[in-house]
């Protein structure tokens, strides 16, 4: 999580093209003249051996010939050229180096091997960053900077655009100039040998410029960064993605059900949901997207109204809206009355607006000006097709002049040809998002709804549902030693067990004789399920007989399931059976619940509706872990089966916390065992009265293997940190426990801030703070701890817990530096807590290798500055009075 010298990429005072040429068709000449006649403001040095000029410009021969640094280097040679050139560029310490040369991975063994040579080259500079190679380059408009084969470059704009193809790149800015659209960024990655969508989202975090980004995917290659800058960026900013390659076979292999029905895209849209990211799923939507997060204004919430001069175009935009789960706005009775006196007497009186064919462009106008009045409105949707009496033209003006007069989110849809065009050239010059059909307006509508939907989730504030277990870490370990591939039903019930996770009793019978015996240990209905290494699905082969009871019965049962299942499965070994008590009650329903290791995202959850039908039925939702309440519960609200669950027609509501809390302790076991590969429970049994595993299939892999430094690197989001929960004794003889924050803090967080002088939230938060409200609580407790890290002092008063303290250490986008904040409640200042909580966030730093901290006080401030001199940070004052103290960390 880097963005060390992306600064410069962007925003280079000079730039070197390597293999520029006079060739008309080269990649080289395009990139100097590219270059040149934008007036780039920087210093270009055309670089070659083989002129001293090209048209006038003297050339450099080789990188050691420019006389000034370079900020970038942009690569248009042959691919075998490539490492040597990199390798110059080290040594003279180029800052960037943009290699948009093809012929590497992409173009079979020889050009794998080149691309390991240039790999080892880039290893020897961790300073010099590296973008591509075979990619179309980078844009930066606002700095007029044009280092791709693109032949124009946009104007300068909000929206960045980061692709993983070089050729939608130049389509989407041909499209973006045509519709008068810029950006504020543009990139193009290629092979992303060094700089990755993850750095560049980090970067585009802290570019002023930019507003939200456009996202084109192939491939995700550090799931962890991804996920981490994305979470980031997407609490204040929108992220569209189209992610290409949705249906990869990636469950050919699987041994389990869950393997079978978790794909590779259903853990895509899982972790951009996840992440806050909104996904789309043509690349029309992407573009139609683009404009409304290019024009800026965001629906507030997700009722919409539609307005057109005519009844067809606004049921298609209804039906339109309606398929996407989108919400028809219900207009208010003075709405309708004051539309009563603005219409036709014959308009449709309702949402959709109809104003009939002959609207003037007045109408257009009022229309539009009382809709947005409508608390009930979030949005709204024109139409217009051109109709003999209609101007398109004037009435796009008093659409512009009507919605001037509001902040709500307006979409436009001017249908037809010439007729229609001057209309939309006035719409596009007012900065209001216009389509050529209905469908498009609304999937960009409903799709900005849904990020609007995302960030809140990200806001949320779950109930405290901290998982406690029976057995200690090491008891819970020795579950799993020793034990690799397929497990056995009874071997993975042990797991579950382990886990607190309920199942019903399961014991191994290896003949006839022990089954009866067992059977009739249980005194109640039975069943048998074969017990072999080699069968994963036991009722495809005739490898389940339930409801037995009697010795006649379970014997009987036991030879049938041997013989079928030898039948179905010649060779395969058979071990016996396991017997287990029927679980009967007429109110439970099956779930399937499930685990799969993602090649990319790593380890996922799957709760869907279960039973012999799953993978039939394909009623499943996939989250990725950690799990808490609001995320296990959301996720069961996502289910077709959740009326089923929650009481439907008089059917008894099923044990719902349990249930949530089942899934909850499936999301530990995730964390803590990254050797599960595939995980099903199958059925689930969940009622009234209870929450039961009956049958279970885990399968280990004890091939994990990462070269992640990363605490739960199997997991593409980091879990509550508790291996940094520490307990002191303080010398009132109380305990005090530090720990890390968690989003279930926050009402616990914002009474320590209500317990604070005003003068104690000034000196921690300045000016900036008016209110404790949710959203700005979520902010400070609910973390990535990845890259932030907020330790909290809780005490025990009065048998309550509280917090007394806080100490936050945030990293830097560069990932070498980080800020440090403390409060401490008046109570407890002076008793050295801020001390043991500064020291813990600097023994974190240094876990981080972190190398210097930083802190932000005041002149005034005297305590503060004196706990950060105590800790050798040296101080700078300005004459603002604002205090910058710094610690340099050996790392």
């Amino acid at each position: 999580m880097s963005i060390r010298n992306l600064n410069r990429l962007f925003h280079p005072r000079t730039v070197a093209v390597i293999g520029a040429s006079p060739k008309k068709s080269s990649i080289g000449r395009t990139v100097l003249f590219n270059l040149v006649d934008e007036e780039f403001p920087g210093t270009v040095y055309p670089v070659n051996p083989k002129y001293d000029a090209i048209e006038g410009i003297p050339c450099r021969h080789c990188v050691e010939d420019i006389p000034d640094p370079l900020d970038l280097a942009i690569v248009c040679t042959p691919a075998v050229t490539v490492s040597g050139i990199v390798e110059q560029c080290g040594r003279c310490g180029v800052l960037n180096v943009l290699i948009l040369s093809a012929g590497f991975r992409e173009a079979g063994a020889t050009g794998r091997k080149l691309e390991e040579e240039l790999q080892s080259v880039i290893s020897k500079y961790p300073s010099m960053r590296i973008v591509g190679p075979n990619c179309l380059g980078v844009l930066s408009p606002h700095h007029g900077l044009n280092g791709s084969f693109a032949r124009r470059l946009p104007k300068p704009g909000r929206t960045a655009l980061i692709s993983q193809s070089g050729a939608l790149c130049t389509a989407m800015m041909d499209w973006a100039i045509d519709e008068g659209i810029g950006f504020s960024t543009v990139a193009s990655l290629g092979n992303a040998l060094d700089v990755d969508i993850g750095d560049m989202i980090d970067y585009l975090a802290t570019d002023p410029n930019t507003d939200s980004i456009v996202l084109y995917l192939e491939s995700v290659g550090d799931a962890r960064k991804f996920m981490s800058a994305a979470r980031t960026f997407t609490r204040t900013k929108p992220i569209v993605a189209y992610k290409a390659g949705r249906f990869a076979a990636s469950a050919k292999a699987a041994a389990s059900h869950t393997g079978a029905m978790v794909g590779e895209d259903s853990v895509v849209d899982a972790a951009m949901a996840r992440a806050g990211i909104v996904r789309v799923h043509e690349l029309n939507e992407l573009f139609s997207c683009a404009e409304v997060l290019a024009r800026g204004n965001l629906p507030r919430g997700p009722r919409l109204a539609i307005v057109s001069n005519a009844g067809g175009p606004g049921i298609m935009a209804t039906d339109a809206l309606l398929a996407r789960d989108g919400t028809l706005a219900t207009l208010a009775e003075v709405t309708i009355e004051r539309l009563n006196q603005e219409l036709p007497a014959a308009w449709s009186h309702q949402n959709p607006i109809d104003m009939l064919g002959d609207a003037s462009p007045a109408m257009f106008g009022s229309t539009v000006e009382t809709i947005l009045g409508d608390d009930g409105v979030d949005g709204l949707v024109v139409l217009l097709t051109p109709q003999a009496m209609t101007d398109p033209s004037e009435s796009a003006s008093a659409i512009i002049a009507a919605s001037a007069k509001s902040t709500k989110t307006v979409l436009a849809v001017w249908m037809g040809g010439a007729s229609v065009r001057i209309g939309i050239e006035r719409l596009n010059q007012a900065g209001i998002p216009n389509f050529r059909s209905p469908e498009q307006a609304l999937a960009a509508f409903t799709s900005m709804v849904q990020y609007s939907s995302r960030r809140d989730v990200l806001y949320e504030t779950p109930n405290e549902r901290a998982a406690a277990f029976r057995l200690s870490p090491a008891d819970r370990e020795s579950s799993v030693h020793g034990k690799t591939g397929m497990l056995n039903e009874i071997e993975s019930k042990s797991i579950l067990h382990a886990y607190d996770i309920p199942t019903n009793e399961t014991v191994f019978a290896s003949n006839a004789d022990e089954a009866v015996e067992i059977a009739n240990r249980f005194n109640c209905p039975v069943a048998l399920k074969i017990v072999s290494p080699d069968i994963s699905h036991k009722s495809n082969v005739g490898g389940v007989m339930l409801n037995l009871l009697g010795k006649a019965e379970v014997a009987a049962a036991f030879e049938k399931i041997l013989w079928s299942a030898s039948n179905s499965r010649p060779g395969a070994r058979l071990e016996g059976v396991s017997v287990q008590p029927m679980v009967l009650d007429p109110n439970a329903i099956e779930l399937i619940v499930g685990v799969k290791r993602d090649p990319t995202f790593g380890s996922v959850l799957m709760v869907g509706s279960g039973g012999t039908m799953a993978e039939l039925v394909r009623d499943r939702v996939v989250e990725l872990p950690p799990l808490n309440d609001r995320l296990a519960r959301r996720m069961l609200e996502s289910l077709r089966a959740w009326p089923l669950l929650n009481g439907f027609r008089g059917r008894p509501r099923v044990k719902i916390d349990q249930l949530m809390d089942t899934l909850i302790r499936l999301s530990y076991m995730v964390a803590e065992r990254p050797e599960i590969f595939e995980l099903d429970i199958n059925p689930l049994l969940v009622s009234p009265k209870s929450v039961i595993a009956v049958d279970a299939r885990i399968v280990l892999d004890r091939g994990v293997s990462t070269t992640s430094t990363l605490p739960y690197s199997h997991l593409a989001i980091r879990p509550y940190p508790t291996e940094l929960i520490q307990e002191f004794q303080w010398t009132d003889g109380r305990n005090v426990t530090l720990r890390p924050i968690r989003p279930e803090d926050e009402q616990a967080w914002i009474q320590l801030l209500e317990s604070c002088s005003p003068a104690t939230i000034h000196d921690r938060f300045g000016g900036l703070v008016r209110q404790f409200n949710h959203q700005f609580a979520a902010r400070f407790c609910f973390i990535d701890y990845d890259r932030e890290m907020a330790i909290v002092a809780e005490i025990e008063d009065g048998g309550a817990k509280k917090l007394i303290g806080v100490g936050r250490l945030v990293t830097y986008a560069d990932r070498s530096r980080a800020s440090l904040a403390l409060l401490v409640c008046d109570q407890w200042q002076r008793h050295g807590l801020a001390t043991l909580l500064a020291d813990r966030c600097l023994e974190i730093a240094r876990e981080w290798k972190i190398s210097q901290v930083i802190a932000e006080t005041t002149a005034d401030n005297l305590p503060a500055r004196e706990i950060l001199r105590s800790r050798d940070f040296c101080e700078e004052v300005g004459d603002d009075g604002v205090v910058i103290a710094r610690r340099l960390l050996v790392t």
